[in-house]
């Protein structure tokens, strides 16, 4: 009887440590599934397609444009090792749901239907539809003074029925170039187009226009990191706020574009 009493306590203290251990297990595992990625990375991969200057495009074999600067500039304020890479646009949101990089900072603007696949931070910068006209235009300031005027845009496209709306003289084109230089040369009023994209024309082709009164349209470009990495967006909104506070946002808009494009 003493030895059937001895064997069933030593049976119980294994069955007992045996608990023990599967607890502390599952104590571990738990700890490690909330522990915020973010902080224990060296480096911090931000994606982008590489084809669209001045936003993200590859110069003497490197990446360069504001998406890098400021992407390089948040990974700096996450205490990471910036890492840059570049990914075909159509399969970009799949990398980044496949942890092939760490967030997307390619100038993408947060819509409902991507909000469906990933998370995005607060906009790092503003874009939309834009008026533009000849610099030196004192006629046009704002999107009333548009009646009557002959307004340029692209064929087939959203800005065109905007320009319906304002004007019912509206004239296609092909492209935004081909309407910006129309516009130089005094055939049509204004033209109507992406913000970014007049942006670059003024500042990279010399086209002696400006851009006049509110966006027509706002679109809130945004990084975009894996759904539910809430930690992780929250700390790259602090980086960029932190950018705006001292200076540096306005340093690198104003590097790529000679204005602070956060700005509406």
């Amino acid at each position: 009887m003493r030895k059937l009493m001895i064997f069933c306590t030593l049976f119980l203290v294994l069955i007992l440590a045996a608990c023990g251990t599967e607890g502390n297990s599952s104590t571990d595992n738990a700890a490690e599934s909330t522990t915020d990625k973010s902080t224990t990375k060296e480096t911090f991969s931000f994606a982008m397609s590489g084809v669209y200057p001045p936003l993200n495009f590859k110069k003497d074999g490197k990446l360069t444009g504001f998406d890098v600067e400021i992407g390089t500039e948040i990974a700096n304020r996450l205490g990471r090792e910036p890492k840059p890479v570049t990914n075909p646009w159509e399969t970009i949101i799949q990398g980044l749901k496949a942890d092939k990089y760490d967030a997307i900072i390619g100038s993408m603007t947060a819509t409902p239907e991507r909000d469906k696949q990933v998370d995005f931070t607060e906009p790092y910068y503003l874009s939309g539809a834009q008026i533009f006209v000849a610099e030196g235009n004192q006629e046009i300031r704002s999107k009333e003074d548009l009646a009557g005027k002959t307004i340029g845009v692209i064929q087939a496209s959203t800005w065109k029925d905007m320009a319906e709306e304002l004007s019912d003289q509206v004239k296609g084109y092909p492209g935004d170039v081909n309407a910006l230089q129309d516009l130089v040369a005094g055939r049509i009023d204004a033209v109507i187009t992406d913000k970014i994209v007049g942006l670059n024309a003024k500042n990279e082709k010399g086209l002696k226009i400006e851009a006049v009164g509110e966006l027509l349209n706002e679109d809130r470009v945004s990084v975009a990191v894996q759904e539910g990495d809430t930690a992780l967006a929250e700390k790259i909104n602090e980086a960029i706020q932190s950018m705006i506070d001292d200076g540096t946002y306005e340093k690198i808009s104003m590097k790529w574009f000679n204005e602070n494009i956060m700005s509406k």
